[in-house]
């Protein structure tokens, strides 16, 4: 029995990466800086693929996002397990963290929230 969950979380690992979908692009301090520079607003998100409530909060960032108030908000991506100094500089203990940025200020952020309602005054505060 051990051996199947063991083939079992294998397998998992193996093919979970290809179905993971990623909303934005990922996080570079020079790509920060620059849309910083620029006054764009932005969206970071602290995310890990194992992450349920992640998973959550992008279908519900596609939605908003989709949306003409929220197009020019540009996503930066940042994966929790690889970039860990850039989750320590962020002030991120979490994932599933969504920070937002104006002109080149953080404007907002919140943990573990998946409410559409509540995100979407999240991205409001980037405008």
């Amino acid at each position: 029995m051990k051996q199947i969950a063991r083939s079992l979380m294998l397998l998992l690992a193996l093919i979970f990466p290809l179905l993971a979908h990623a909303l934005g692009e990922p996080y570079t301090q020079e790509k920060m800086d620059a849309l910083n520079k620029a006054e764009k607003p932005v969206l970071v998100t602290i995310h890990a693929n194992w992450c349920g409530t992640c998973r959550a909060q992008e279908r519900v960032l596609e939605k908003l996002l989709s949306k003409a108030e929220f197009r020019e908000i540009t996503i930066l991506r940042v994966d929790f397990d690889q970039q860990k100094p850039v989750v320590h500089k962020l002030g991120a203990k979490y994932q599933s963290t969504l920070i937002v940025f104006k002109g080149g200020e953080m404007a907002g952020r919140m943990t573990g929230e998946t409410d559409s309602d509540r995100i979407a005054r999240l991205l409001y505060s980037a405008l």
